[in-house]
């Protein structure tokens, strides 16, 4: 049975604000965690902490560099930098070490050539191509839509919308065992070297599974859309 287009649009609006109000708390819950644990002081910097990290697991060849913004601390495997935040780079509290150590987990990964790393570095490249495909559809449909009736097949838009999605969400649950990973390898370094233990171990803990969620709610939200496009091209059919 065909089901109208405005039935799929409440759904859409739906899934949008559902998973909306998810990213908003989540990224609120940790934005006040970090704070919190910002307040808690440790022996060393987020950067000191980084390169520790990199010299005790035999890495010599990865940069640490200082970026601008908030929580914008990423590990680019292309050129081998660990890419902390002012607040990461120069603090010395619990959540710039976290973080640093956190990131530094993802150059041991890329050292070691961690299996889920390297399978979601082979996806980027796909990602951004579906990325750019998946913009053409939309502006396609819109014109389309407007002054060239039925020059794109709704079908096959949205057999390539699906498509485009399938490949982020394969690189959203990709990226989980990765984030997952790289946080247990910072507690572990934390714990090991005692820049960490009882409560401020906890508080390491605590910040990082924070920053865990943003990717589980993205993975959730790429597999509601995937689905929805689907069920949109399933309706259709039937």
């Amino acid at each position: 049975m065909l089901l109208s287009v405005h039935f799929y649009k409440q759904m859409l609006i739906i899934l949008i604000i559902v998973f909306g109000v998810l990213s908003y708390t989540v990224s609120s819950r940790l934005k006040s965690k970090f704070g919190k644990y910002q307040q808690v002081m440790v022996g060393m910097s987020g950067a000191e902490a980084a390169q520790k990290m990199l010299h005790d697991n035999g890495i010599y060849d990865v940069t640490i560099c200082s970026t601008e913004g908030s929580l914008t601390d990423h590990y680019n495997p292309s050129n081998k930098t660990i890419n902390l935040s002012n607040d990461v780079y120069y603090g010395r509290n619990i959540s710039a070490v976290a973080v640093a150590a956190h990131e530094t987990g993802h150059a041991v990964q890329h050292a070691t050539a961690y299996g889920p790393l390297e399978l979601r570095t082979m996806l980027v490249p796909l990602q951004n191509v579906s990325a750019k495909v998946l913009n053409i559809i939309f502006w396609a449909m819109l014109i389309g839509s407007i002054a060239l009736q039925g020059a794109l097949p709704y079908t096959f838009a949205l057999q390539i919308i699906i498509a485009a999605y399938a490949i982020f969400t394969l690189f959203a649950f990709v990226t989980l065992p990765v984030e997952i990973n790289a946080s247990q390898r910072a507690v572990a370094w934390l714990t090991n070297t005692g820049i960490v233990n009882g409560e401020t171990r906890e508080y390491a803990i605590d910040a990082l599974k924070w920053a865990a969620y943003t990717y589980v709610v993205a993975a959730l939200s790429s597999l509601a859309t995937l689905l929805y496009y689907v069920w949109q091209l399933v309706g259709r059919r039937d």
